[in-house]
């Protein structure tokens, strides 16, 4: 299956979205910033990355936007509590494919992660 890095600081939120892509497959890389996640793909390249807004250091806007100014093409999943209209527009704007409520339901992440990868529909 895929590999995916989850970024989010609640370590409840990673434990919970971690436990239902791993069922599924899915191998998970964690980090708890934005600028942790930037460290990270320094070193790998996931196929998909998930990411919280609000976190310390650098936010999911912060990660959105580093990841477009560096032409980053992995897709990218917002799964926040903040799923206002100008929020998600913002997230898509600088790239992000979709936007979920947190917490998500099972089956909704795990289509909506399956869109992002290409192999399925929300």
């Amino acid at each position: 299956m895929a590999v995916i890095l989850h970024t989010d600081d609640s370590s409840f939120s990673r434990l919970q979205i971690g436990k239902v892509l791993k069922k599924a497959g899915h191998e998970l890389l964690h980090a708890d910033s934005g600028k942790a996640a930037l460290a990270l793909l320094a070193e790998k390249t996931p196929d998909l990355i998930i990411t919280d807004i609000l976190m310390p250091e650098m936010d999911g806007i912060g990660l959105l936007e580093a990841l477009k100014a560096q032409g980053n093409s992995i897709p990218v999943l917002v799964v926040t509590a903040d799923v206002q209209d100008d929020t998600r527009a913002t997230c898509l704007a600088l790239g992000a494919f979709e936007l979920i409520n947190k917490p998500p339901k099972d089956e909704e992440l795990l289509a909506t992660v399956a869109q992002g990868l290409g192999r399925g529909k929300v």
